[in-house]
């Protein structure tokens, strides 16, 4: 089962490939910020290459709204350093690539593929307590767009600091959100 919104994130301990280093990452270094979990099946693949990328286009623009970003495959930390050094796409990268080789991760957040030791394609929003505020799992061969994790961070950190107010559908930054009353009801 996928890890649910509104429910803490569980604890983890595990290694990652960042900036040229092996460096280690737990739960306690999420709490605080904003942080994006983007797991994805496998490295030397075919749609996870284009979603890493994209992703890695928008990583300054999520860095300035104060998220970290982790990409997560149950490869190991080393593979994510070969893949790194082997391909163009993937040297983009300078956000966490975790290593989830016992599948820790893949397992506390329900998105670890049963029999296949590979994760599904899934994107987790966490807010600054460690609670989860978005999820996205799609199917094997639909990629993700990192413009809408964009738009769907600032969403949810709009929804933050502004209580009694939410954001209706295709809501962009600047637009007019909504104030849940009983005098909304069926006038919109």
């Amino acid at each position: 089962m996928v890890a649910n919104v509104n429910t803490e994130i569980k604890p983890f301990n595990t290694t990652a490939f960042h900036d040229g280093k092996f460096v280690d990452i737990s739960d306690a270094d999420v709490k605080g910020k904003w942080s994006v979990f983007f797991f994805y099946p496998a490295d030397f693949t075919f749609v996870c290459p284009t979603e890493l990328g994209d992703l890695a286009d928008h990583y300054e623009e999520l860095q300035k709204l104060g998220v970290e970003v982790y990409s997560v495959s149950t490869d190991t930390h080393f593979t994510h350093k070969a893949w790194h050094d082997a391909s163009e796409t993937i040297a983009k990268i300078k956000y966490f690539m975790l290593g989830d080789r016992n599948a820790t991760l893949a397992t506390n957040f329900g998105v670890l593929r049963e029999g296949q030791g590979s994760a599904d394609r899934a994107t987790f929003l966490v807010d600054p307590q460690g609670i989860i505020q978005s999820v996205e799992v799609t199917a094997e061969g639909i990629g993700r767009e990192a413009a809408d994790l964009v738009r769907k961070v600032k969403a949810a950190q709009y929804v933050a600091s502004h209580p009694g107010e939410v954001c209706p559908a295709k809501w962009k930054e600047g637009d007019k959100t909504l104030a849940p009353s009983l005098e909304l009801v069926g006038k919109i």
